[in-house]
Formats: structure tokens, sequence, C-alpha cells
């Protein structure tokens, strides 16, 4: 049966078996040499600030070991460093990588579709030169605060095509790499190709972006050899609050909102409008939609503790959001509210 059309809470059991399977994963043994053996080979730490939307799983794309990539998501790919707890997420992120005596690359992403401009980015209106705009103000950001010279922190704006799900890479000068126009067996090649278009990017850090791009040249292949669905129409049936929603890789499914901004609500208000829209217009049941909250944790005892406070504290905020702009909508709202075991990436439940 079509999960779309399943009952609510069917929708919602389904959800957290897939949460289940993906902690599963991520700690087993294969998964875990995985892991280890890719950052012994590739030391740089890859970050990556993007959009709500769940096609932009940068993983996935660039077949790289779950992991490795740290996600950062905000409705549109929306983000200020001057907001207070992205600054100090963001500050003690680089200093736990710097004093391992490792080099960070930050992607600043931003997606669009070449097939058709509803299958952009909803955040900024479907419109791509917006959204690529604001990443570049997201880069000069990053330089202010870790230093124009990339020698430790290089951020590097990065688009993604999703309709085949292929990387563009842009440089300083207006110059990019677009994955798209290339073969797997282009890869000894496009190596040349960097060097080229990032010239000031550190050896080692250009060395462990290269796996990302032959990554994706094996995506994209793929991609075009297999008939594929693309989702043109808004399908979301959830809104996730909060960190810890990397098991969500399937489009269209949840609008998952950061919890970054100091004006949460804006981001929340859009979430809701989005779903009674989609329910509006019959693309997913009526029934109700999910509310899910999350904050992860890195210790038992008060670190936990802590992380269930912000869970509920989040999840409690939404709702009174949605309450107060879509009450007809917030009728049909099942909340839930979960903790991350940052270390085995298991979703747990809560108490309320």
């Amino acid at each position: 049966m079509d999960l779309y059309r399943r009952p609510i809470e069917a929708r919602i059991e389904w959800l957290f078996d897939l949460a289940r399977r993906h902690g599963e994963d991520f700690v087993s043994p294969e998964s875990q040499l995985a892991r280890t053996r890719y950052l012994a080979e590739h030391p740089t730490a890859i970050m990556a600030l993007k959009c709500m939307d769940g096609r932009i799983n940068i993983p996935v794309v660039t077949e790289t070991p779950r992991g490795i990539v740290q996600p950062f998501r905000n409705l549109g790919g929306m983000f200020h460093l001057g907001w207070p707890h992205l600054g100090e997420v963001l500050a003690e992120y680089v200093q736990e990588v710097v004093r391992s005596g490792r080099r960070v690359l930050a992607l600043v992403t931003y997606h669009f579709s070449k097939g058709s401009p509803e299958r952009g980015c909803a955040g900024f209106g479907f419109d791509t030169a917006a959204a690529r705009a604001h990443t570049l103000q997201i880069r000069a950001q990053m330089e202010h605060v870790f230093g124009v010279g990339h020698g430790t922190v290089y951020p590097l704006v990065c688009g993604l095509e999703t309709d085949e799900d292929a990387l563009i890479l842009h440089g300083q000068d207006g110059e990019e790499l677009n994955v798209a126009d290339h073969a797997p067996q282009d890869a000894p090649a496009l190596r040349q190709r960097l060097s080229w278009l990032f010239p000031d990017m550190p050896e080692q850090v250009r060395n462990d972006l290269m796996p990302l791009v032959e990554g994706n040249l094996r995506h994209v292949a793929k991609i075009r050899e297999t008939p594929r669905e693309l989702d043109i129409e808004h399908r979301e049936w959830m809104i996730c609050l909060g960190r810890g929603f990397d098991f969500l890789h399937t489009p269209n499914l949840a609008l998952i909102i950061g919890p970054y901004s100091p004006d949460l609500a804006d981001p929340i208000r859009k979430a809701a409008g989005i779903i009674e829209g989609n329910m509006r217009a019959g693309r997913i049941p009526d029934d109700g939609f999910l509310l899910l909250a999350s904050a992860p944790y890195l210790e038992p005892g008060m670190d936990r503790a802590r992380a269930e406070l912000k869970a509920r504290f989040l999840s409690e905020f939404a709702a009174g959001v949605i309450e107060s702009v879509q009450p007809a909508l917030a009728r049909r709202m099942h909340v839930r509210t979960a903790v991350l075991d940052w270390r085995s990436r298991r979703l747990e439940p809560a108490p309320r």
C-alpha cells in the first residue's frame, strides 16, 4: 500500500521502524569499519548546510558512508552565522575537529530542478538565483568567522540538481564543475580540474573532496540508467524540528527545521502551511500529520536529560505556533518527542 495513503498511525509506526533500522545499520560492524577506514584515508571533516527537503541527501548522492557528512538543515538552506545557537554549534564543531589536527570542508548548498522550477526550492519561492545568492552570503560569513585564507575551514558553494542528483561545484571566480557534464571514466581528469578550480584549497582537502565527486559521477550514471519518479508534487506529511533526522532519506516526506534561527516560528508557520496545502489538494490524507521534535545527546545522565527538555520545549513551542495560525490543522496534529543517541544514531522516544 502506498505509504502516503496509509492511516496516520500506520505512517508514524513506519517512521519509527525506519529510524530503528537506520540505527541498527549505523552501529553494525560493517558500517563502523567502513567509517573508520574512510576517515583513515580521508581525514578532512565534512559538514553540509542544506535545505530541509528530503531529496538533499549528500551521503546518498556521493555514495559516502553514513556518519561522515555532518548535516545542518533548515528551511531553504537559510542560515546566518550570527544566530547565537548556530554560531555556537558550528564553532564547537570546528574546534573539536581542529583539536584532532584535521581540517573542515563546509558544503554550502542550494538545490534546483533543471526540468521544472516547481521542483526547485520552495523555501526561496523556486527562485534558484536567490537561493544561490544566499549561499554566497553564507560563504562570506564563514570566511569572516574562520578566515579568508581557508587554511583550516574551506567553505565550498555547491549546487544540487535534483532531477539527476548532480553536484555543481562553484569556484570563487565564477567557474564551476557540473558533474552532470561528465562520466565516471572522467574522474582522473577532474582531479586536475579541481586544482584549477580551487587553487587555494589545501591539498589534503582537495584529495578528500575527490571521493565525493567520484561517488557522484557513479550515482548520476546509475540514475540515468533507471526510470525515476521525480516526485513533482509536495507530499510531506510531517514536520521535524530539531536535530537527528539523518534517517529520513525519502523525498517529499518531511519538512525538517533545524533549531538554529532565533525566529523558529516563521519556518514552523511555513511548514504548517505546506502540510495544510497538501491535505487540501488531496496529496496526503487529511486524517492527521506528525510533529516530531528531537534533540541529540552524547552521554547518559545529565546530557540525555537536558536533551529531553530541549525536545519537549521544541514540540510544545511548535505545537503552540501551529495552534495559533492553523487551529483546524492543529486538531489533526500527532505530537511525538524523541532524543537521539549521537554515538549509535538510535532515536529514542522521550518521556512526555
